[in-house]
């Protein structure tokens, strides 16, 4: 018989790599041990208590990211022994042309540097950084790039509050920690940026839905829901005067003014459309009728202000129409084999939608149907406008407005 060929034979003189210089227990939690944990505040805040344990004197460390969030450019988390929970702080856009990120480390490893690394036990003044720092009682500094995907790069830092600072051990075994670290907060943060998105583009509760698997064309429930559908008034007009900067603008601001009481008071809005939006407050809240009441008046008072602020730079007076309904409704995925839709339909919909349109008609920017003044217990706080008809209805509906005032 003649012997098996080995299909993997032994590779005389192969290099044993670099990584990692010495294994630890540490190195393995991270790789091992992590999985279960969602977020990458909770990482930071184990890691650096297993890495005081061990002996490597931490007090102080960070992590840089910079973020896809339409308010925040990126987020800083902080350490610092004895938190419990990490201290997490925002930056808005435009922060990267500020006096404090130019004149700081973050700067320098944004721009390219690979290291940054400073004792703080002698009188130092490159960046104000240092002498906060020192303030605090630390003693030695250092700042690595973690590098993720496609030249995408993030920063950690690490201080320490040991006379005479890292020793060359430390430092050793901290940059052994870099490559399991900038994997484990990839992944953290592309599931971050999946979420962000989603709540971004579609809204918190559908965001939840389609993470947690709602992904097939056809999926969804019956929900009910209170329904409010807004719409701009001339807005074609509007967009064919006024410079392009200017509408954009301006829908920006209308949209703040709707949205901001809406998303307030528990309701969820599903899709912008060009000027207009839907938005549902789910019936599981007992108080849903109630809440949409009080987003609407909130939002008439912004909308009030918005146009003393308009009328100032010179702007027409923004008008614009909301119909309100209640019922059941389709939640789900709807649209083509390849591109879907997570959105709400069904008569209730159509309902609030004909409302909208009505007010164009009766010249009250707010249309409520009896269901829903009913629904909420509000009959005498409105004023009832009588039946109307509308398309698409066998039956007239009984319209309710707030009282002119």
């Amino acid at each position: 018989m003649q012997p098996v060929s080995n299909p993997f034979p032994a590779v005389e003189d192969e290099e044993d790599g670099l990584w990692p210089v010495r294994r630890h227990k540490i190195l393995d939690w991270l790789i091992n041990e992590t999985r279960n944990q969602r977020f990458i505040d909770n990482i930071l805040v184990e890691m650096c208590e297993r890495l005081r344990a061990s002996g490597v004197p931490v007090a102080r460390a960070t992590m840089h990211f910079r973020t896809l969030h339409p308010q925040w450019l990126g987020a800083r988390i902080l350490w610092r022994p004895g938190l419990q929970e990490a201290n997490i702080t925002t930056f808005g856009y435009g922060v990267e042309t500020t006096s404090q990120f130019l004149n700081s480390p973050m700067n320098e490893i944004f721009s390219g540097g690979q290291e940054v690394r400073q004792n703080l036990e002698k009188e130092v003044a490159s960046y104000p950084l240092y002498g906060e720092l020192q303030g605090e009682g630390l003693t030695d500094y250092v700042a690595w790039p973690m590098e993720h995907t496609l030249g995408k790069r993030h920063v950690i830092t690490f201080s320490s509050d040991r006379p005479g600072g890292f020793e060359e051990d430390h430092l050793s075994f901290l940059k052994d920690l870099l490559p399991a670290l900038t994997l484990v907060t990839e992944i953290r943060i592309k599931n971050i940026l999946a979420r962000t998105l989603l709540q971004t583009y579609v809204g918190p509760h559908a965001s939840e839905q389609i993470l947690a698997g709602a992904t097939t064309r056809g999926s969804g429930a019956t929900v009910g829901a209170a329904i409010l559908i807004c719409d701009l008034r001339d807005f074609t007009t509007i967009s064919d005067l006024w410079p392009r900067d200017d509408v954009i603008e301006l829908l920006n601001a209308y949209f703040d003014a709707m949205s901001e009481p809406i998303e307030k008071h528990g309701g969820e809005i599903l899709k912008f459309m060009g000027d207009g939006l839907l938005a549902i407050f789910p019936l599981t809240n007992p108080d849903a009728c109630r809440n949409l009441l009080r987003a609407i008046k909130e939002a008439q008072a912004a909308m009030t202000e918005l146009n003393r602020f308009n009328a100032q730079r010179g702007h027409v007076e923004l008008r614009y129409g909301v119909g309100v309904h209640v019922g059941d409704v389709m939640y789900g995925n709807i649209g083509s084999r390849k591109r879907l839709d997570f959105t709400v339909i069904g008569p209730a919909v159509n309902i609030a939608s004909r409302l909208e349109t009505l007010t164009k008609d009766i010249k009250r920017p707010v249309l409520l149907s009896k269901a829903f003044v009913e629904m909420a217990g509000c009959e005498n706080d409105l004023e009832s406008l009588g039946s109307y008809p509308l398309r698409g209805l066998d039956e007239p509906v009984d319209v309710y407005a707030f009282p002119r005032g």
